[in-house]
């Protein structure tokens, strides 16, 4: 039997077919076995969980704890029994507390990677199979519907208005269509990108560690987690204590030789300065303020990987944040209604019109789509309690579906209204003012509009409705119907709950938070602007970070706040120059283009909820509730805890 690709169209919509798509049958499974086996499962590399001894190595390795032994073994040569236990004592408890505090982190980030484990849908022996994602190959031809995380790297054979979500992979918040016969880019899927319309074929070209995602993943092998200000401090202070114990230990031995001779009471006195001179409290203040401190943040959904990072978030002068997901909902909301002389946003008592526009809106929306603007259609309708004749209990029959196209950048449902068909349309706004026969003037009208809404960061979709006889065939395109324009729908990926608040109190307490994303600069200067980031010249472009050496970056980066169109090694240089500018940096991100910038900035803050594995690995915190409010709030309690431990 010849598989066959689903159809999610309504009523004999056909899907367009690249030529010989259906005809292969994919691989056998003793092929797939023997890549398997080649090639290794279809993961990234994860750090293996470290184990209680060498948690304990790792922490004997510190100057202070170091120090502590040093004490101890001093006043075991000295006879003094109960000095040693005491201090043998502390060392234990230090350790106890940080194998404790690691291994609860560790426990709880491996229940996030389970919750996250995919699956796949993939052609083997000629029918299709779902089958975990860790066992694709390349070579094997998957299946990919709306709602699917994309498993690997795939070259598309057949696509039916494919639209991915790559705001994990590259920050860009507005999913992007791919298809076949544009660019190479454009028929190309990546792993960890999620499909949020349409349906498609494609064949694995890569996994595992050589997908984008795993380039990325492997890369950071290279980068080394930095030292806080407080371990430099401390090994500084323990080297200055050391020389000074062994200085005034041999001084007063020497002394004590002249003036009184016995070698052995001149090396017990000098012994006996040099152990009072050293500080053996510090690593038990240290300890115990740090394991506290990581047991209050995880109360406030903060989960501290590195316990050191408690002390550098407090010390931090500059936070760069990504935008997606982080600042933002990533969750597409309607901001703004527009229908003749009329416009207001969901907070407005709605005219007639817009009302009218609204509900149309949602009838060109199927009710069981993922795609965030056929979503925040739905979601504005429940709230307003419109029309229940658009709640998805109450919708009239669908007819038919005209998808989008190529050549038709706009979509039609037909439904049954009584003895008559509605047809509901949105798309591009040029397009559905063509499909409206618009007058130049009120076409010329409606697009300096749509670029007034776009400079904002909105994003605009043109909303019309036409009536059709019951009783008569319906046209092959949508471009027989008769349209009438409605009007303009508004849409922004709205703000978190708090930011604005939050971004205000970081900087009140001198913390200057900069920008970090890949979405457009329009975009991510307007949500600055919202937030309360100054964007003084709208912001730095990738681009120009390319065209600048080391030296002109620094001085960019102290000057900017907004940087749009970043990509990973670019967020990384920036961290970098923020660093050499002698600031204490910290980074939130989410997504798989963060994690360069998280490992190299001196805390790095990943998302728990929405974040990838890479992410949650390269960070030295990760948010519970992947809120930037928590961010401020966690900075909050890491001042709290450096004052408590310098008092200390």
């Amino acid at each position: 039997m010849k598989p066959t690709i689903p159809d999610t169209q309504a009523n004999g919509a056909s899907a367009r077919t690249a030529p010989g798509a259906l005809h292969r049958p994919g691989l056998t499974s003793a092929e797939a076995g023997a890549r398997l086996r080649r090639d290794g499962p279809n993961a990234l590399p994860h750090p293996e969980q470290r184990s209680r001894w060498t948690i304990v190595l790792s922490v004997l390795r510190e100057p202070m704890l170091l120090l502590l032994l040093a004490a101890t073994a001093v006043y075991v040569v000295l006879g003094d029994a109960g000095e040693a236990l005491l201090l043998a004592l502390s060392v234990l408890a230090v350790i106890g507390l940080t194998i404790y505090q690691e291994q609860k982190s560790e426990r709880a980030l491996e229940a996030l990677r389970e919750l996250g484990s995919p699956r796949a849908r993939v052609l083997r022996d000629g029918e299709p199979r779902v089958v975990p994602a860790g066992e694709l190959v390349v070579g094997d031809v998957i299946l990919l519907a709306e709602g699917d995380r994309v498993p690997a790297d795939a070259r598309l054979l057949d696509t039916t208005d494919l639209h991915v979500d790559e705001s994990l992979l590259t920050g860009e918040s507005v999913p992007l269509q791919r298809r076949i016969g544009g660019s190479a880019d454009e028929a190309l899927v990546h792993a960890s990108t999620l499909v949020v319309g349409g349906h498609g074929v494609a064949e694995v070209v890569a996994t595992g560690a050589r997908t984008e995602v795993g380039k990325i993943g492997v890369s950071l092998r290279s980068l080394h987690v930095e030292a806080t200000p407080m371990q430099r401090e401390i090994r500084r202070v323990v080297l200055l204590f050391a020389g000074l114990a062994l200085a005034t230990g041999a001084l007063v031995a020497g002394l004590f030789l002249l003036t009184r001779g016995g070698w052995t009471d001149a090396v017990l006195a000098g012994l006996t300065l040099a152990i009072a001179t050293i500080p053996e409290e510090f690593p038990m203040v240290l300890a115990v303020f740090l394991a506290l401190g990581a047991w209050r943040m995880a109360r406030h959904q903060a989960l501290v990987r590195r316990t050191p990072a408690i002390e550098a978030l407090g010390a931090i002068t500059v936070l760069c944040t990504d935008k997606t997901g982080t600042l933002t909902r990533n969750r597409m909301a309607v901001a703004e209604l527009v229908a003749g002389g009329e416009r207001a946003d969901l907070r407005s008592t709605l005219a007639p019109s817009l009302r009218t526009l609204l509900e149309a809106a949602v009838l060109a929306s199927r009710p069981d789509s993922i795609d965030p603007m056929d979503r925040a259609l739905l979601d504005s309708t429940a709230r307003l309690e419109a029309n229940p004749s658009v709640a998805a209990s109450a919708l009239p029959a669908l007819l038919r579906e005209y998808p989008l196209s190529a050549d038709c950048t706009a979509v039609t449902l037909a439904w049954r209204r009584d003895a008559n068909v509605l047809a509901a349309c949105k798309g591009a706004p040029e397009t559905v003012a063509d499909l409206c026969d618009l007058p130049v003037d009120q076409r010329s009208a409606v697009l300096a509009d749509v670029d007034a809404m776009g400079r904002r960061g909105l994003r605009v979709l043109a909303v019309a409705s036409a009536r059709w006889d019951g009783d008569a065939a319906m046209p092959p395109s949508m471009h027989g119907f008769p349209f009438a324009w409605l009007g303009l729908v508004a849409f922004a990926d709205p703000l978190r709950d708090g930011v604005v608040d939050a971004v205000a109190e970081a900087r009140a307490a001198g913390i200057r938070v900069v920008m970090l994303t890949g979405d457009h600069r329009e975009t991510a200067r307007a949500i600055a602007e919202q937030a309360g980031i100054p964007a003084a010249g709208g912001g730095v472009e990738g681009r120009r970070i390319d065209a600048l050496d080391d030296d002109a970056l620094e001085q960019c980066a102290a000057a900017t706040n907004v940087f749009a169109r970043v990509r990973p090694e670019q967020k990384l240089r920036l961290v970098a120059a923020l660093k050499q500018a002698g600031e204490v940096v910290a980074m939130t991100g989410d997504g798989v283009n963060d994690a360069p910038a998280l490992m190299a900035a001196h805390v790095g803050i990943a998302m728990g909820q929405r974040g990838t594995d890479v992410a949650r690995e390269a960070a030295a915190i990760v948010l519970l509730d992947d809120d930037f409010v928590t961010v401020v709030r966690a900075i909050r309690l890491g001042r709290t805890i450096y004052d408590n431990i310098q008092r200390a």
